[in-house]
């Protein structure tokens, strides 16, 4: 699932006759782009978490912000824990120059990416869909949580033993 976060992040104008300028780009707008704003981050995180507490077959939907502009620095480490976190499989923004001067193209563990052309975005909406993750989150105790890898530490193979803690864990 994308959730689409665009803004305008270049400012034009046209004079005559058939001419448009640059006027300026999304750092030197009064406002900010969607990805930045506290308001349509909060909103693209709760329809995540939404998507994700409405049934089994919800927890195998990854989910990707989409957007036009990149983050900035005070970002970084809230992209990587939602993505590490699994409720969002990353932040993408489909504008490769959305800027002439220094930007964040990437974060580590790819949380916030720059998508550079199609088929690097093909090659990343193909490893979504054939990675077969399971969202699992949970607020228990210690000694539930480790009775839970006990008991699911003793299946035979890491798929069975991986099948019976999501199981454990969601019952």
């Amino acid at each position: 699932m994308f959730e689409i976060k665009m803004s305008v992040v270049s400012n034009y104008k046209f004079t005559q006759p058939n001419k448009v300028e640059l006027i300026g780009d999304y750092k030197q707008h009064k406002g900010n782009p969607a990805l930045l704003r506290s308001d349509s981050m909060l909103k693209a995180i709760g329809k995540s978490i939404n998507i994700r507490v409405s049934g089994i077959a919800s927890t195998k939907i990854p989910v990707v912000v989409l957007g036009n502009s990149p983050i900035t620095d005070s970002y970084i480490k809230k992209v990587y824990f939602l993505k590490t976190s699994g409720v969002i499989q990353g932040f993408w923004s489909l504008n490769p120059i959305p800027t002439n001067s220094d930007y964040v193209k990437n974060t580590p563990k790819l949380g916030f990416q720059t998508i550079l052309n199609g088929e690097q975005l093909l090659n990343s909406c193909k490893e979504l869909v054939t990675n077969d993750m399971n969202y699992f989150s949970s607020m228990i105790s210690k000694l539930k949580l480790g009775e839970i890898i006990r008991i699911a530490s003793q299946e035979a193979n890491d798929i069975a033993k991986a099948e019976k803690f999501l199981n454990l864990i969601r019952s």
